[in-house]
């Protein structure tokens, strides 16, 4: 005697398997998104990028000017900055790209850093000193209580996720500032030459 064929699966069945695979594809839609989100949301709120006679004005008054690179240690596909960073006693700039992201912080440190690692090591040495919000050019204006001659380096840093972006040595540790720096504001005269980076 042959055992009964079993019946075909009933929509009750497959039910819990629709569920089961409707709520995998809404988490990974879920996840995708915020993920796209974190990434777009930035370039989408970001303010208009400084024109280039604004940051030629940062150019025309800074003390140091050095590449800043996109090919470092701690750098990828999505954390990157290069182009001409302009250092001065009011301001600091950058003529180029900054890969798009959320929450990027602009560190002066006394200690040349090319990785989070490296970051998070010395992260206790360095001075926070603005924000940077747009991604092709940016200007960031200096608190009156940071001396650009006591540190070495500028560092791009996203704070949210805990990212190294970039960084740039804009003069040895051994160096003496200026000797004449010029005084804080836009209306300042000139600096002197530019100092070249060696990471």
């Amino acid at each position: 005697m042959t055992s009964p064929v079993p019946p075909p699966p009933t929509g009750a069945r497959r039910l819990p398997v629709r569920i089961l695979t409707h709520g995998a594809a809404l988490l990974v839609g879920l996840l995708l998104g915020t993920g796209l989100g974190i990434y777009w949301l930035p370039i989408l709120i970001a303010p208009p990028a400084p024109t280039e006679a604004q940051v030629g004005t940062v150019a025309a008054q800074a003390a140091y000017k050095v590449a800043m690179r996109g090919d470092l240690k701690g750098n990828d596909l999505l954390h990157w900055a290069q182009g001409e960073l302009m250092v001065g006693p009011w301001a600091i700039a950058l003529r180029g790209s900054v890969a798009p992201g959320p929450d990027y912080r602009l560190y002066l440190s006394p200690t040349f850093v090319q990785t989070a690692e490296e970051f998070e090591q010395h992260r206790s040495e360095m001075v926070q000193v603005g924000q940077v919000r747009t991604f092709d050019n940016f200007i960031v204006t200096l608190p009156a209580t940071v001396d650009i001659g006591s540190h070495t380096t500028v560092v791009i840093w996203c704070e949210a996720f805990g990212k190294f972006i970039g960084a740039a040595r804009y003069r040895e540790p051994d160096a003496a500032p200026p000797a004449s720096a010029p005084p804080a504001g836009p209306l300042a005269s000139p600096a002197g030459p530019a100092a070249r980076q060696t990471p």
